[in-house]
């Protein structure tokens, strides 16, 4: 769809783009082709779009998947794509906010069929502002996705397909549930109205069994997010800040985990971070 044929479409229903929703709508049918080529979409799959909008990527869903399961905040499009998707049997129209909706409710009955024989995937053009809410609502969900195809702010993408040395307290996140990849970069012309910034394609493949074992997810997080706190220091100051620990107790447990003291949070890798959550744990009980 041209931009003319957007402008067109919301003038004929009254509408127009709501920045406060981040509403940016695709008109790249090449894009558009590189989501659905790396969503690798059969007939089996059970698909959830957040933000289907005017429903142009839904209908292409709809021809590609067994389900669509679309979800769109703004009640007047969602109203539009019920009408323009009746055609499609096998598509949901669901007007709420996603992050009001959990995923168990969002596949309802899909959870005790057949159908769900390989869990669901995740399309999506996320609204830059929550991009990293929508993502923690579906990887740390109960079922998880296997696969997400997102679209995304293009340094976001970036922080989060992030490898040593770059990393940061969403990397290692996005990291510990799923393997990130940059697909392809978007430009902002690719989308009516066209976005201030530039986006990006980006797959996650979520793991069925989390690439590290830790007993306290949460625990866990809240070492990394301590590590974190003040990246730009060296770990034994970092978290010696955050923990209220003196500096020589950190330097010495940091030793126990075989991690430098002056490394900084961004150069660890996942099992560098389970190591230094196994010895500084029993300090935050």
């Amino acid at each position: 769809m041209k931009a003319s044929q957007v402008k067109a479409l919301l003038r004929q229903s009254g509408l127009k783009a709501k920045k406060r929703l981040g509403q940016h709508f695709l008109i790249d049918e090449d894009v558009l082709k590189c989501i659905l080529s790396a969503a690798e979409l059969s007939h089996e799959d059970i698909v959830v779009e957040v933000g289907a909008g005017l429903g142009i990527v839904t209908k292409m869903l709809a021809e590609m998947a067994s389900e669509v399961i679309a979800v769109e905040i703004d009640s007047k499009l969602a109203s539009i794509l019920i009408k323009r998707l009746a055609p499609f049997p096998n598509v949901r129209i669901i007007q709420a906010d996603i992050l009001q909706v959990a995923p168990q409710q969002l596949l309802g009955s899909y959870l005790t069929t057949p159908k769900l024989t390989q869990s669901y995937k995740v399309v999506a053009n996320l609204p830059y502002y929550i991009t990293s809410p929508i993502l923690h609502h579906f990887l740390e969900a109960s079922p998880r996705p296997s696969l997400m195809v997102v679209m995304v702010q293009k340094e976001v993408g970036e922080v989060i397909a992030a490898s040593r040395g770059k990393m940061s307290l969403l990397t290692v996140t996005m990291q510990f549930y799923s393997k990130p990849t940059l697909i392809t970069y978007v430009p902002a012309k690719s989308f009516y109205p066209a976005p201030k910034v530039d986006s990006a394609v980006l797959r996650l493949d979520v793991y069925s069994k989390l690439p590290i074992e830790v007993s306290d997810v949460n625990g866990f997080f809240d070492i990394v997010s301590c590590g974190f706190r003040s990246r730009r220091k060296q770990l034994r100051n970092s978290l010696a800040q955050a923990l209220e620990m003196p500096p020589d107790q950190v330097a010495s447990l940091l030793g126990k985990a075989g991690i430098e003291a002056k490394r900084r949070a961004e150069t660890l890798s996942l099992e560098e971070w389970r190591e230094l959550w196994r010895v500084f744990a029993p300090f935050r009980k």
